[in-house]
């Protein structure tokens, strides 16, 4: 690499090197895939959260945004922090709020010059889980604010935005869904509703707006994942680790999660739509695992052959 460089002073030559090393580190770091794009994360909390995740990632990606979350969670929150990070407008909204969602998608368009290429709906809530009340014994004015918060609300998005023709053609939209919506999973309670509605919102609304304005809508079903929002969720600890030994590849992280968003975000992905796609480490194909069942049994060597490797088939 360096055999023109025989004569320069071993200073320079150090200097080259150490050049060249951090130009390859940089370049395996991004790869530019939203370069020039625009976009809007909502639900970003803090460190924890999925989208602040994703948040990052695609400002890396090369993309220009906005955050948006509720005044309260801007108070409880660290966003000002991310804001600043990654020079972010944030913009307060209550995304049950079709008035609110109006002025975030106007403003995100005024601020950032032009339509919008991407959306992150990540926002998810039940005040029952929270109440501890339990799926047989719902308060269903709570149920309401679980479905208006964590489904109904992408509707409304959705919906403002194409009001307003404040995405570009071919612009991406994701929500974060899980698997709980399409099977039972105990202490998910009426948040298994909302996502269930959820996906259904995006496929209908994927159609319509895939077909006029050629938008994609997809939703996520993220392996479980310790956001604060997850937390909430009864015996997550234990969840996590089923999930991780159910899941071939292991449980998928956060940082995992915005990578994928990344690329769902991109022009890569340009004919996906109408879609739930699972990004849980293999889980969601899952029966049983020799991992899960040896949770029980307690003891891997009945599965080792004779040089005491496992045998996973």
């Amino acid at each position: 690499m360096f055999e023109k460089t025989t004569n320069i002073c071993p200073y320079r030559l150090k200097v080259l090197i150490l050049h060249q090393i951090t130009n390859q580190k940089i370049n395996k770091m991004t790869h530019n895939l939203l370069k020039g794009k625009r976009g809007i994360i909502f639900g970003a909390l803090n460190e924890d959260s999925i989208a602040w995740k994703v948040a990052v990632k695609a400002v890396e990606e090369g993309a220009r945004i906005t955050l948006s979350n509720t005044a309260m969670a801007l108070r409880m929150g660290t966003l000002d922090e991310l804001g600043k990070k990654l020079d972010a407008p944030i913009i307060a909204a209550d995304a049950t709020s079709v008035e609110d969602l109006e002025k975030v998608f106007s403003e995100s368009v005024r601020l950032l010059g032009g339509k919008i290429d991407f959306v992150l709906h990540s926002i998810g809530m039940s005040p029952n889980v929270r109440k501890h009340r339990t799926y047989d014994d719902l308060d269903y004015n709570y149920l309401q604010k679980t479905l208006d918060i964590s489904a109904i609300s992408f509707h409304k998005m959705l919906q403002v935005a194409k009001k307003q023709d404040a995405i570009a053609e071919y612009g991406s939209v994701l929500a974060l869904t899980y698997v709980a919506s399409q099977r039972t999973f105990f202490g998910y309670n009426d948040m298994a509703d909302a996502k269930s509605m959820l996906e259904s919102i995006a496929r209908s609304f994927g159609y319509i707006y895939g077909r006029e304005k050629h938008v994609r809508i997809n939703t996520i079903s993220q392996s479980p994942t310790p956001t604060t929002a997850g937390k909430g969720i009864k015996d997550m600890d234990n969840l996590m680790d089923f999930a991780n030994k159910m899941s071939p590849l292991g449980n998928a992280t956060a940082d995992d999660c915005a990578d994928y968003c990344v690329v769902m975000f991109s022009d890569l992905t340009r004919k996906v739509t109408m879609q739930t796609l699972y990004h849980d480490g293999g889980f969601s194909s899952m029966g049983m695992s020799l991992r899960a069942m040896n949770q029980y049994s307690k003891d891997l060597a009945p599965y080792e052959d004779e040089n005491g490797n496992i045998i996973y088939g």
